[in-house]
C-alpha cells in the first residue's frame, strides 16, 4: 500500500486534505510559492529584493503569497525597526528548508525540458 494512501484523508493545523500530494500542493502550489522559495533557499532577502527578482509578479500578490507561506510555517518575517522606513527580512524556516530538495527537483526537470524542447532566451 502506498503511504500516502495509508488512510483516506490526511490532516495537517486542522485542515483535512484527501491525500498527502493535495497537501503539498496546498503549501506550495500555486504560480508563485515555488519560485518565492526558490529565491530564498540561498539566504534571505528583504521584500523589494523579491520583487526585483520576479519582476513580473505584482506587489499584491507577492504580498498575499509572503502572508500565505509564512502562516503555513514555511517562511519567517522578522521585522527590524519601529517606525518608517521598517526593514522586513524574509527567510525560509526549517520546515521550508526540508523543501529545498524538491526545489531543485523541480528546477533540474524544467531545464531538462527546456533542452529537450525549449530554448533559453534573454529578456529584452
Amino acid at each position: 500500500m502506498k503511504t500516502e494512501c495509508i488512510a483516506e484523508q490526511v490532516k495537517l493545523n486542522g485542515k483535512i486534505y484527501p491525500c498527502t500530494v493535495s497537501l503539498t500542493m496546498d503549501l506550495v502550489g500555486g504560480k508563485w510559492k515555488a519560485v518565492i522559495l526558490y529565491h530564498l533557499k540561498d539566504g534571505p532577502k528583504r521584500y523589494n529584493e523579491l520583487r526585483k527578482e520576479m519582476p513580473s509578479v505584482t506587489e499584491m500578490t507577492l504580498s498575499l503569497q509572503l502572508k500565505q507561506l509564512e502562516k503555513d510555517g514555511l517562511i519567517r518575517r522578522e521585522v527590524y525597526g519601529e517606525k518608517p522606513p521598517i526593514k522586513v527580512i524574509y527567510s525560509l524556516t526549517d520546515f521550508g528548508k526540508s523543501f529545498v530538495p524538491v526545489l531543485e527537483a523541480i528546477t533540474k526537470w524544467g531545464n531538462q525540458v527546456v533542452d529537450d524542447y525549449g530554448e533559453f532566451v534573454q529578456a529584452p
